[in-house]
């Protein structure tokens, strides 16, 4: 069986802080038994809002706001143990408006994708994972960036290791699992019981009104990390512009949330090792195998399209949204007030963080 110290993973993200709201306490927890875990941030997020209400006034942030976010990427990456490496491209932003407007010219949703495509290929083939992970087709949250995220992470997990696709990038490398973050409607719920049965109010009315329109995404990986939920909380404060530390990330206690949900869970899109479903690793499977880097360096079989051949899963489609209706656009991004406070918190706390 395969050692820690001889694993790799890499987690693809939009922008700086999406690695520390999304699985940060599974990157911790691996890069805690000996993984080596590289975050890569596809933008700077420079179109980013500032979204601590006591920072917006702040001068050196206004000033050049992506030093200030390069800043807290490197303290997050520091608190989680993990590498990191930017991809370069230039934040989209959140577009606003009904009809809305025309993304900014030379964004990263508006690159060519064999551009961004080559740009991840290098990383990985440098980095050599054997385990992605990234975003569904919606984006988990539908800003323009996270959704080419995932199009761009399975594009060069298709590439990565055909010989024949950009072969100035580096020596073939092929990824043997991709998997993509997922966001367990249960988990929420189950948090806002625990919050009502202790006299508070439920935390994520909006959370759960945004979620319960789009797709239900069949989740098949839970990955036990409570003991770095902690890790997790730091590496969002470390983003201060875009994380109060006295706002609704951190409404839950601690403790609360290590007792009723112990897990993050993840959905495995697609793997060149068999697996049993569910799991609870993310290397099951590749722990198994005598000398997993020499698979990597395998030309994996494909088809007339360079699509990966003989896989041995293939993630199941999503199923219907709530209520089945048909009039849900799933990547639609208008607010959801379900608790009557006046904002949609998820937009305003996860949408807005370019």
């Amino acid at each position: 069986m395969t050692t820690p110290q001889g694993l790799r993973l890499m987690a693809v993200h939009a922008h700086p802080d999406d690695e520390s709201s999304k699985g940060a306490a599974t990157s911790a927890r691996y890069a805690a038994e000996g993984v080596q875990v590289r975050v890569v941030s596809c933008t700077g997020g420079e179109r980013g809002d500032i979204l601590n209400e006591k920072l917006k006034d702040d001068a050196d942030i206004l000033r050049d706001i992506s030093r200030v976010r390069r800043r807290e990427m490197a303290r997050a990456a520091e608190v989680l143990g993990v590498s990191h490496t930017w991809l370069g491209f230039v934040d989209s932003g959140l577009p606003e408006g009904d009809p809305l407007p025309p993304l900014p010219e030379g964004c990263f949703a508006l690159e060519p994708l064999d551009a961004t495509t080559e740009a991840l290929v290098r990383v990985i083939r440098e980095f050599r994972p054997h385990v992605l992970t990234t975003y569904d087709e919606n984006g988990g949250y539908p800003h323009p960036d996270h959704v080419q995220t995932h199009v761009v992470t399975m594009a060069a997990f298709r590439a990565a290791g055909d010989p024949a696709a950009y072969p100035h990038a580096g020596e073939p490398w092929q990824p043997l699992k991709v998997y993509y973050n997922g966001w367990s409607p249960e988990r929420m719920e189950r948090l806002d019981e625990a919050m009502v049965e202790a006299g508070h109010e439920a935390p994520f009315a909006d959370w759960l009104a945004n979620i319960r329109r789009r797709p239900r995404r069949v989740l098949t990986t839970r990955i036990d990390c409570a003991d770095h939920f902690s890790q997790r909380d730091d590496a969002l404060r470390a983003h201060a512009t875009q994380v109060d530390p006295d706002g609704h990330w951190f409404v839950v206690p601690l403790e609360v949330q290590q007792r009723v949900w112990p897990t993050e869970e993840f959905e495995l899109a697609r793997s060149l090792v068999p697996v049993e479903i569910p799991e609870a690793d993310l290397f099951a499977g590749v722990r198994e195998l005598p000398d997993p880097d020499e698979v990597c360096r395998r030309a994996p079989g494909r088809d007339a399209d360079g699509e990966l051949v003989l896989l041995a899963y293939t993630g199941q489609p999503p199923l219907p949204a709530d209520g089945d209706r048909p009039d849900v656009d799933a990547r639609s991004t208008a607010p959801q007030d379900a608790d009557g406070d006046g904002q949609d918190d998820m937009r305003s706390e996860e949408g807005h963080a370019g």
